[in-house]
């Protein structure tokens, strides 16, 4: 099990603040440093002073603060940026921290913050679509072979002649599919991700989740793929201890041999 901070800057943090907890978990040991891709606090029991940041900004200076840490986001929101400069944002910093990014990409969901800011939000089916897109996008520039061109017509981009650069330093980095969607999250973290992350919501939906994308790796092909909960670190160790348990248990006897657990730390304000 690896173990991994997640930080939610958008509650209320400055770059110094999001640095140094990168550099103290790195000190520390922990496997990787991530932080989620919002514009607007949640809730009114947190100022969200000094205000959002933007989560690729902020990662391109703690690559260069930091020496073995991974980064990532968990996860960017398919509503908020073109597949295309996305692309190139997450190749430039995973040059920048020496191989060490991974793109977490989900369908958007905070209303608020995209009217807040004015950014598109569509309707729940066209954002995974669009998520869907996206992911098709990102993938076929970073594997199109030095010298090639990508192409791609789809309902929502359409790339023509792309020189498909810069190319990251990982081939590829690794590509992390968030959220709770039951049938369409799974299916496409098994086709197109590295790892499928998944908030813990109570044993039997969180093992539905699961079981449909490893049922979707399984089918396609693969012979290891990694899945992880999100667990709240709480003040309360019996109640902490009895999440990460109950998260040990959502790994199906049928699926070890090619699906594993990794967990993340969230860490709330005292």
């Amino acid at each position: 099990m690896k173990l991994r901070i997640f930080t939610e800057p958008q509650q209320g943090a400055s770059y110094a603040q999001l640095l140094a907890v990168a550099q103290r978990a790195e000190r520390l040991g922990f496997d990787a440093f991530f932080r989620s891709d919002h514009y607007q606090v949640m809730g009114d029991h947190f100022s969200g002073l000094p205000g959002p940041s933007d989560a690729w900004i902020t990662l391109a200076g703690i690559a260069r603060e930091t020496s073995t840490i991974r980064l990532g986001t968990l996860v960017n929101s398919a509503t908020f940026r073109n597949p295309g400069v996305l692309a190139i944002s997450v190749a430039n910093v995973d040059d920048m921290s020496n191989g060490r990014v991974e793109l977490g990409l989900g369908a958007g969901w905070y209303g608020i913050e995209h009217s807040s800011y004015g950014i598109p939000f569509a309707p729940l089916g066209e954002r995974f679509d669009i998520l869907t897109e996206q992911l098709a996008v990102i993938t076929g520039l970073w594997n199109t072979p030095h010298g090639e061109q990508f192409n791609h017509s789809g309902k929502h981009y359409t790339i023509a002649n792309s020189p498909a650069l810069p190319k990251p330093v990982q081939s590829p980095p690794p590509i992390i599919v968030g959220g709770g969607g039951p049938k369409r999250t799974p299916m496409l973290a098994a086709r197109y991700a590295a790892e499928f992350n998944i908030p813990f919501s109570g044993i039997n939906r969180s093992q539905n989740s699961a079981n449909e994308y490893a049922l979707h790796v399984h089918l396609s092909g693969a012979t290891h793929r990694a899945w992880c909960i999100r667990l709240h670190w709480l003040r309360a160790s019996e109640r902490t201890t009895q999440t990460l348990l109950a998260g040990q248990q959502l790994l199906d006897a049928r699926w070890k041999n090619f699906v594993s657990m990794a967990c993340a730390v969230h860490l709330l304000k005292p």
